[in-house]
């Protein structure tokens, strides 16, 4: 049974928001709607939805002009196992030590890694985009210069990818935050999935902002792997959260964003060690002064 797509972007994230409500309430309704930010810097946001009969496409032409939004586009798509395809595409990522896979790849696993199993269904934060492999490579970095991390948190963790990473390398026990509801229970069960139990604790909160993590700081390291905006956002936070010279490790940027970031965070006392540069995005190393 052949399904369809209806996409279309604006700017602003409030009439964005807008046109997926006004979406849902259409004849025939939509079987999921999508809002998201497009990542380029250009403040568009891209708003989707999922038929399982052909849309209205009058009604859509409407929605769009009111919205002032661009013209829906429709496509028609074939029935596809979207999972199966997933695993298909999905190979097993390396990143140093670390080897990130999905179960359909569990006789792939080396015997000399620290294996991290993320299932191809929960693909956001698999270590397959150059955020979270950037990251992975950072904290490898890291460790094989010798740092321990006793303190650790994960800032908008996603699938917890980077937390369990931490985990496996080091004896003490993870906190890994998301904003989302959703993210976090699909962080506990990759969590779960990776015998991590107890190891990882994964909390909702937005940034630092909850009582488990205002506890155990000061960090000695962080990841936030989020977006430009909330990471300046977060910076004055960051240095309160980490103790002197610890690290943190900043992804989620575009390459010509990551200049702007190292100067805030050098603002707050955070200083660019390392950057590097996968594809269209960037990782940072840093360290808050002593």
């Amino acid at each position: 049974m052949p399904t369809f797509t209806a996409l279309t972007t604006l700017e602003g994230r409030d009439p964005a928001y807008a046109l997926g409500e006004a979406m849902e309430r259409l004849t025939p309704e939509p079987t999921g709607v999508g809002v998201f930010e497009v990542e380029d810097g250009s403040g568009l946001w891209e708003v989707g939805g999922y038929f399982e009969e052909e849309p209205d496409t009058a009604a859509l032409a409407v929605l769009a002009a009111a919205m002032g939004a661009k013209e829906f586009t429709i496509s028609e798509l074939p029935e596809t196992d979207w999972v199966a395809h997933v695993r298909r595409e999905l190979a097993p990522v390396e990143a140093g030590r670390f080897f990130v896979y999905g179960s359909h790849d569990a006789d792939k696993v080396p015997e000399d890694c620290e294996p991290l199993l993320i299932e191809a269904a929960m693909a956001f934060g698999t270590g397959h985009h150059g955020t979270t492999l950037g990251c992975l490579k950072a904290l490898d970095r890291l460790a094989g210069e010798g740092f321990h991390g006793r303190n650790v948190a994960d800032i908008g963790c996603g699938t917890a990818v980077l937390a369990m990473a931490a985990a496996r390398i080091w004896p003490e026990t993870v906190l890994a935050s998301d904003i989302d509801e959703v993210a976090v229970e699909v962080a506990q069960a990759n969590v779960d999935a990776n015998g991590l139990t107890g190891r990882v604790i994964c909390v909702e909160a937005a940034g630092f902002d909850h009582p488990t993590l205002a506890e155990a700081a000061p960090f000695d390291l962080v990841f936030a792997n989020i977006l430009k905006g909330p990471l300046v956002a977060l910076a004055p936070d960051m240095a309160a959260a980490l103790q002197p010279e610890g690290y943190a490790i900043l992804s989620g940027l575009l390459n010509e964003q990551a200049d702007e970031v190292i100067e805030v965070y050098a603002r707050s006392g955070i200083n660019l060690l390392q950057r590097e540069s996968i594809g269209d995005w960037t990782t940072l190393t840093l360290q808050k002064t002593a």
